[in-house]
């Protein structure tokens, strides 16, 4: 068991838990700002679960050819599976805030990106 009492988040994107197996991350955006400046994915070998906890906003997938865009609002819960292109946008007057989940783990403690979970 791990436990947190009290969360490592401090900025824009943290890793706040990990084990060899998963991982938890907290992510705020302002206003007007998105995950990356394009639609990527830099984590391709990792699923992620994406859970809203304020704000709203658009999610934008990219997969075999097709786009999608899926709003995001407080309590809305979004799995991008390995390969998806994704970008997330604050489309809100308020900070967009999200826990995130990898499976396999993708970033290490300082919020790099693993070298396991790119291509």
């Amino acid at each position: 068991m791990k436990h947190n009492p009290t969360s490592k988040y401090r900025g824009e994107f943290d890793v706040i838990a990990s084990t060899r197996a998963a991982q938890a991350a907290m992510m705020t955006l302002a206003p007007k700002a998105t995950s990356d400046d394009e639609i990527s994915n830099e984590h391709p070998r990792s699923e992620q679960g994406l859970f809203v906890l304020a704000g709203t906003g658009t999610a934008i997938i990219r997969s075999g050819g097709t786009q999608t865009a899926v709003t995001l609002k407080r309590g809305s819960l979004l799995t991008i599976e390995k390969g998806e292109l994704h970008q997330i946008r604050n489309t809100g007057r308020q900070r967009l805030r999200t826990i995130n989940f990898y499976v396999p783990p993708a970033y290490s403690e300082d919020g790099a990106v693993k070298p396991s979970a790119k291509k």
